[in-house]
């Protein structure tokens, strides 16, 4: 960890903050929400000693990584997060045609859509969580899977924030990357979430400190407005409608994992809807007994699946 270098980049009106360590094909690792690059920490390291350059940026809005006009939830959509990474890459490895990319949570989202949109970045792919979904004409089936998967009580300015800073930075982010209940998040207005979990066994005191330090810093206001953002991208990805991802590809979730359990998500999965839109799908991994966050609560199992998959290609 201590070997891990720090930059800022300028890239898209950002200064981006980017990790990263080692040396040989780039692998790009994307964070989700409440996350950070601090994410994959465990990843970069296994990946870096055996032999390639592991970088992995703070998302627009997050950490260290500024510039993003969080007053403005369209300055978050999925085009202006697409533009962040491919302006990246052109300003950290502009002699390397296509990248190795592994996404979680948002990060898998948005490396979905990287590859929809720019396959001839992409090498292979590996992503955790989220299952791509393909544009659909009926919006409200995002509207099921925000209300399930977020909160429930709509995403107006600083309802949410104002909700947050009642319970406290520190008890959020533990909240949350202590989720191990399949069923729908459950966050009432004025209620908080209903329960406090202990700090999980994988984050130690160190990393809760660090993610409440860099919340504490930047609020919740740029992670929340990748939500809010939803509608907008349904109207921008119109365009690409029935349109594949092809690009090699693993998917792996947790068992417990809350958006694995959004009903119609397994089926959809495991009996080749999936596969009709990422038809280079290669593997469907299941980790028994993980939850959501599982790059983090296992990582050993989860740079074993990675590694193995970027080392065919």
């Amino acid at each position: 960890m201590e070997k891990i270098e720090h930059k800022i980049i300028p890239i898209n009106g950002l200064k981006m903050h980017v990790a990263e360590l080692g040396q040989g094909p780039l692998v790009l690792f994307l964070h989700g929400f409440p996350e950070l690059w601090y994410s994959w920490r465990h990843q970069m390291v296994f990946m870096a000693a055996r032999g390639y350059r592991a970088v992995a940026p703070d998302m627009r809005g997050y950490g260290d990584t500024t510039g993003a006009p969080l007053d403005d939830p369209s300055k978050f959509s999925i085009l202006h997060l697409v533009g962040d990474l491919i302006l990246l890459l052109d300003a950290i490895s502009p002699n390397e045609d296509k990248v190795f990319v592994v996404g979680h949570d948002w990060g898998a989202l948005i490396a979905w859509h990287l590859c929809l949109y720019r396959p001839d970045r992409v090498k292979a792919l590996v992503n955790m969580s989220v299952a791509f979904t393909p544009w659909n004409p009926e919006k409200g089936i995002l509207r099921i899977q925000l209300v399930y998967l977020a909160f429930s009580h709509g995403f107006e300015p600083g309802d949410i924030e104002a909700e947050f800073a009642n319970l406290g930075v520190k008890e959020v982010v533990k909240n949350f990357l202590a989720i191990r209940n399949p069923a729908p998040l459950y966050f009432p207005k004025g209620e908080g979430f209903g329960y406090s979990s202990d700090r999980p066994d994988w984050l130690t005191e160190e990393d809760l400190n660090y993610y409440t330090s860099k919340f504490e810093q930047t609020g919740f206001t740029g992670a929340v407005n990748y939500y809010r953002a939803f509608d907008l991208n349904w109207e921008l990805n119109a365009p690409w409608s029935g349109a594949q991802v092809k690009v090699p590809a693993k998917f792996i979730v947790g068992e417990f994992d809350l958006v694995y359990h959004v009903p119609g998500t397994k089926e959809y999965i495991h009996k080749g809807g999936m596969k009709k839109f990422v038809p280079l799908l290669q593997e469907v991994i299941v980790i028994e007994g993980g939850a959501h966050f599982i790059n983090q609560e296992r990582p050993d199992e989860i740079n074993e699946h990675i590694y193995s998959f970027l080392k065919q290609f």
